[in-house]
């Protein structure tokens, strides 16, 4: 009989079972994990004892990677949910509630970051201090605490009370009933129980991708003046369709309503490349509306982001939560623009409304209007709404009660009831989504029911109707052609200082449209004509490996056959429907020489095709943003045998020719080759890298000074992916011969003080491991951490003096982390001192983490700062 059975669910995702060991695990779980679960019956709805709920994972192995191939893989919010209230292991009377808790598995690291991203998924912001910080009055906080709390059942609970955790390192720990887990390296897993194992591999391999539950098709949208394009009308659990979302097209310009799950599969269907986008309104941070942001800050430039303060405040803390990074990071990836609440704001004639919506987190439901000839036309986004009949049985007078006033409760009907041209609402029911029967007697124009996974039924048929994906509602047509005037505005940037007359002779050249999946320029072939990418997405391909790039907006085809008679070195494919301004060859090489511009373009040409063609650069496709990179990209070159430390600069260095080992004191992490980098950690943290480069071969190196990358969205995102991978790669080499926490000079921040403090750290770190591994007394590993203790409150009050003399920037971050991490410490001293032998293990995960995450990449940033001011005391 066999005991152990592994499932491949999708890209990225498994299912083990162990059904002797009462052990289920969902292994990885990317976006709509869930929905993959569901389809394959791995999920499913059964009835005992006349209670009906469903049945699926009771644990979920994280990958030990957050991101990969620029997507999360690590978003545990809904596989939670799903255990929680649809398995009914929280819900109080339920035959599934035994008071066995659901687990968490995986590196401390990533069970920290989930479990506080879980509790800010579940809450938002937590308290009224919170709520005050992002800039509601007193009144104004104490009523929504009121309210979360009545959401919340009247206790704000920390995920650790209700996850247990089973965290993994190279030796094997029990997961539950004599089913044990280890790693074999980064993210690769083994699982054993009764004599069987399993290996899980959670590596994405380069270029793959999480894959939705759904077919799209692919759509062409046309750009009108003000109109509704239907991109998401499910919820979190439908398999067939994308959660609720939605589009507003004005004046020709795309802007997203939420970014739910694999929204970047829905972009693509509906012929947008992610460089189109505008703008994004934001309502809340549920995984349903939110997991998708990290397509957006994946453009090649700041995306505007619009919300009321408190939602951005909630957002910006759970995306914090799930990068490990600080909220400043994730300040480089968006353009804030706040939204006041109850408001009409003007976004360039589009005004936009955000109205207050009951709900466990912050969260706003969106109006937009703007005038035609006849006046206003108007459209509501409203989700996430609440059912009033639910809201009502909310309303207590009392105000030391968890609960809303009746007054409260008045206003949110009133505007939930506002008609409008289009309203699209969420129907989810329960108690925290709405209730179609509470819009019987609206008088808006058009209802759309979504935010269910349920067929209508005649009923709420008769109050809205559906919307399938890619359909769209014109509000007010466009009479102009939108596309050929982005050319307009493509062409001024691609030539700025042209005269805009001479730009019409390339803009008098048809407007063409390729089909998904058509081939615009084969690799080795001479092009015919010049395109410039307008709408769409286009896959640069090469025939030798399967990493691929993208050509979207702003992007030119075919310019090296123009500019120099050369083929095409990739193999130019139409991801989906793309429209391209055709201009023929001896067209735009008549307007090249004209204009003076042949020496110019000739001579960038060679490092614009191999630096856009690195899948670092790839994404970037706007051609100011590509002139300035290559400008600032300098070929070095490096013999056979060199060896490129630490102090190489702030640059990033991409491999133009050539194979480099990446190095830490001898021990290769990573061997490297063409189109690979090295010296992220300059852009991120403003630091060289502690990794050395050896030349294996002779090697040509493009040298980028890290200020011309650092706020290009998709490139610090791409170097945020890399720097997390190999971090954890040099952390892996440490664990060798015992010397686990030993100090290298390359982890100096170059604040002396500072330095000597931290080289302490990890002595008692490393006098920490070695006792644990020596298996000694209770009582000596009390010293250690009472030592550790000591030391950490005292190099935190000199750090913060350093840096509020400095008036470093960060500083109150770095307050919030200081404490954080004591309480940390302080929590083990108490672990300790009750007996509890399994916390030798967490501990030293926790110095692990404590060495990765602050000192070798919050505390990096600081260095700069301090040594520019004079005060770090070199």
């Amino acid at each position: 009989m066999t005991m152990i059975i592994k499932s491949h669910v999708s890209e990225g995702l498994f299912y083990v079972e162990i059904p002797e060991a009462k052990l289920f695990i969902l292994c990885g779980c990317p976006a709509d994990s869930v929905k993959h679960l569901l389809k394959r019956g791995f999920i499913r709805t059964v009835e005992e004892n006349g209670a009906t709920f469903e049945i699926g994972p009771n644990a979920i192995l994280l990958s030990d990677v957050p991101i990969q191939n620029g997507r999360f893989s690590n978003l545990s919010e809904f596989p939670v949910l799903q255990m929680f209230y649809r398995q009914g292991m929280l819900i109080p009377g339920h035959p599934k509630n035994t008071g066995e808790r659901s687990l968490l598995i995986g590196s401390s690291k990533q069970v920290a970051a989930q479990l506080e991203y879980i509790y800010r998924g579940n809450y938002g912001l937590i308290s009224e201090e919170e709520l005050r910080e992002a800039g509601l009055g007193d009144e104004q906080a104490r009523e929504l605490m009121r309210l979360k709390l009545k959401f919340a059942f009247g206790n704000i609970r920390g995920m650790d009370d209700l996850l247990g955790q089973v965290l993994v390192e190279t030796e094997p720990v029990e997961i539950k009933n004599g089913a044990l887990i280890r790693r074999l390296r980064l993210n690769v897993f083994e699982i054993s129980y009764a004599g069987e194992s399993v290996q899980v591999d959670l590596n994405l391999a380069p270029g793959a991708e999480y894959q939705p539950t759904y077919p799209l098709g692919h759509h062409l949208i046309k750009r009108e003046y003000f109109s509704v394009v239907y991109s998401g009308e499910g919820d979190g659990w439908d398999i067939n369709r994308p959660s609720m979302g939605g589009m507003v097209i004005f004046q020709g310009k795309v802007f997203l309503v939420d970014a739910g799950p694999n929204i970047f599969h829905s972009l693509k269907a509906l012929g947008i490349g992610v460089n189109e986008i505008e703008g994004i309104f934001h309502t809340h941070a549920h995984d349903d509306h939110f997991c998708g942001l990290t397509v957006l800050m994946r453009a090649d430039h700041r995306i505007k982001y619009y919300a009321t303060p408190e939602v951005r405040a909630s957002v910006l803390k759970k995306l914090a939560a799930l990068l490990i990074r600080d909220e400043e990071e994730i300040a480089h990836y968006f353009e804030y623009n706040d939204l006041k609440l109850g408001q009409w704001n003007d976004i360039e004639s589009l005004e936009v409304m955000p109205v207050f919506s009951p709900h466990p987190v912050e969260c706003t439901v969106m109006v937009f209007r703007t005038q035609d000839s006849g006046g206003y036309k108007t459209y509501a986004h409203f989700a996430d709404i609440v059912s009033l009949s639910v809201l009502e049985r909310m309303v207590t007078e009392e105000p030391s009660k968890p609960g809303l006033t009746r007054e409260l409760f008045d206003t949110v009907r009133a505007s939930y009831l506002a008609p409008a041209d289009i309203k699209k609402l969420d129907i989810g029911g329960g108690m925290i989504h709405g209730d179609a029967e509470d819009f019987v007697a609206d008088r808006s124009g058009k209802i759309v029911l979504a935010h269910t996974a349920n067929p209508l039924t005649n009923r709420q048929k008769a109050i809205g109707s559906s919307a399938s994906f890619g359909l769209t509602d014109v509000l007010i047509a466009a009479h102009q052609d939108y596309v050929r005037a982005q050319a307009f505005q493509l062409l001024k940037a691609y030539f700025p200082g042209v005269p805009e007359h001479r730009l019409h002779l390339l803009l008098n050249t048809p407007l063409v449209c390729f089909n998904p999946e058509s081939i615009i320029l084969k690799a080795g072939s001479l092009a015919e004509d010049v395109h410039l990418v307008l709408t769409g997405q286009v896959e640069r391909l090469n025939a030798h490996s399967e990493i691929s790039s993208t050509i979207s907006a702003g992007g030119m085809i075919g310019e090296g056959t123009a500019l120099g008679g050369q083929p095409s070195r990739a193999t130019c494919r139409a991801a989906n429907h793309v429209q391209a301004l055709r201009i023929p060859l001896g067209v735009y090489r008549r307007f090249i020489r004209d204009n003076g511009l042949s020496e110019e373009r000739t001579a960038l040409q060679d490092v614009h095709e191999f630096l856009f063609s690195t899948s670092l650069l790839g994404g970037v496709t706007t051609y100011p943003i590509q002139a300035r990179v290559a400008a600032a990209a300098t070929l070095t070159t490096l013999e056979a045998g060199r060896l490129l430390g630490p102090d190489c600069g702030l640059a990033v260095h991409l491999v133009k020719s050539g194979r480099v080992a990446l190095e830490m004191d001898g021990a290769v992490v990573e061997e490297i080759t063409v189109g690979q980098c090295f010296g992220e950690s300059s852009v991120l943290v403003g630091m060289p890298c502690f990794i050395s480069a050896h030349a294996l071969t002779d090697v040509e190196l493009y040298q980028i000074p890290s200020d011309v990358l650092a706020d290009i969205p998709i490139v610090r995102w791409m170097l945020l992916e890399l720097f997390e991978r190999r971090l954890e790669r040099c952390l892996a080499l440490e664990t060798s011969e015992g010397q686990r926490f030993g100090w290298r000079e390359a982890y100096a921040i170059q604040v002396p003080e500072m330095d000597i403090q931290h080289q302490k750290f990890f002595q008692l770190a490393q006098d920490f491991h070695k006792a644990s591994r020596a298996d000694r007394d209770r009582d000596t590993l009390i010293g250690i951490l009472a030592d550790f203790a000591q030391h950490a409150a005292r190099h935190f009050e000199d750090e913060e003096k350093l840096m509020e003399a400095a008036g470093y920037p960060g500083l109150a971050g770095q307050r919030a982390k200081h404490r954080k991490l004591l309480s940390g410490v302080a929590e083990f001293q108490a672990a300790f001192a009750s007996g509890d032998p399994r916390r030798r293990g967490d501990f030293g995960a926790f110095l692990v983490n404590w060495i990765t995450d602050h000192i070798l990449t919050e505390d990096r940033r600081y260095g700069p700062f301090l040594n520019k001011s004079g005060l770090s005391g070199r």
